[in-house]
């Protein structure tokens, strides 16, 4: 489906605020005011943006972890206060300053994070069995090439098409799992490629264009919404720097292609769309420039607000219950 221009300003801004975002963290950790690690997303925001921006408010949004989610968080709507001050270690974090970028907004139905590659699988043919009980309502699902390797992506994917589950399994592919590439990872170029065996419907799409993003997941939703069952979304992107801040940027063991990693920042997806959208006259120079000040005011709220709060402090009582369930 086309987009209408009114999404398309929408989806431009919060593009332009998760870019401001992801620049704002890396700027925190070389500063040492985060807690944790940061795993950059400059070059590829634009796939979590199209992804989340057009979710309905009852559907369940599973982020992937680059940028720690921040292309996703923008377009759900997440509280980027709340999401740093967790980054911070801070009280009025969204868990409490408890978990660095293992966040969770269940208010949102983002429902947490974990360090471990694949996890998410299972519990989300959890969430679709549950979503396809309730009815109208769905399961966007990211994750990143690498964590097609885990025999529980399989698993979820012959119970989503086995059962219909309205899933969309959304592949944000770089190329790079860490240090190692895609073809020591996978037979094929295409992730996409593993969801044949199960006969879902699958589309590889530009990651760096956020319009063809968000038209791609749009009608997935549909899809999924209709009762026809999962669709699996391969994104094409780029990592342009290391997989997490002070690590080696190495494709196994060698440092990665430096021309090449030239070529990559060609596409940044902010130029991409910023020529689009003056192009086809959406937004005007003008419009544009109130944006990125906007967004620049945006971030020094957040970070104010993050810096400001209480250090998290937790009893006891308080770590067990965030852990086990009574």
């Amino acid at each position: 489906m086309a987009l209408g221009k009114e999404q398309m300003k929408l989806l431009y801004r919060n593009l332009i605020r998760a870019d401001h975002f992801d620049k704002m963290m890396m700027n925190r950790i070389m500063q040492g005011k985060l807690i944790g690690f940061y795993h950059p997303g400059d070059g590829a925001m634009a796939a979590g943006v199209g992804a989340s921006t057009f979710l309905g408010d009852d559907d369940i949004l599973n982020p992937h972890h680059r940028a720690h989610g921040l292309g996703y968080a923008s377009g759900r709507g997440i509280d980027i206060g709340r999401y740093l001050a967790e980054h911070t270690g801070k009280a009025n974090g969204c868990c409490g300053g408890r978990s660095s970028f293992h966040w969770s907004f269940p208010e949102k139905k983002v429902y947490g994070a974990s360090g471990f590659i694949g996890w998410h699988f299972c519990p989300v043919v959890g969430w679709g069995w549950a979503s396809k009980r309730k009815g109208n309502q769905m399961v966007l699902m990211a994750s990143g090439d690498g964590s097609y390797g885990q025999g529980s992506a399989h698993e979820a994917m012959l119970f989503a098409m086995n059962w219909k589950l309205p899933i969309i399994f959304f592949c944000e592919n770089n190329g790079m799992a860490i240090h190692s590439t895609i073809s020591d990872m996978h037979p094929m170029p295409d992730i996409s490629s593993l969801a044949q065996g199960y006969g879902m419907p699958a589309v590889v799409i530009d990651g760096q264009d956020v319009f063809a993003v968000a038209e791609t997941v749009i009608a997935a939703r549909k899809h999924a919404l209709a009762g026809k069952g999962p669709t699996f979304v391969e994104a094409k992107t780029v990592r342009l720097r290391e997989h997490d801040v002070g690590t080696p940027d190495l494709a196994r063991d060698q440092p990665r292609d430096a021309e090449y990693l030239e070529e990559l920042k060609k596409r940044d997806p902010v130029v991409l769309a910023t020529t689009r959208v003056l192009a086809e006259k959406v937004l005007t120079q003008k419009q544009i420039d109130k944006i990125y000040k906007e967004a620049e005011q945006e971030v020094a709220a957040v970070e104010k607000f993050a810096d400001d709060a209480p250090i998290a402090q937790p009893s006891i009582e308080e770590l067990i219950a965030g852990v086990y369930v009574a």
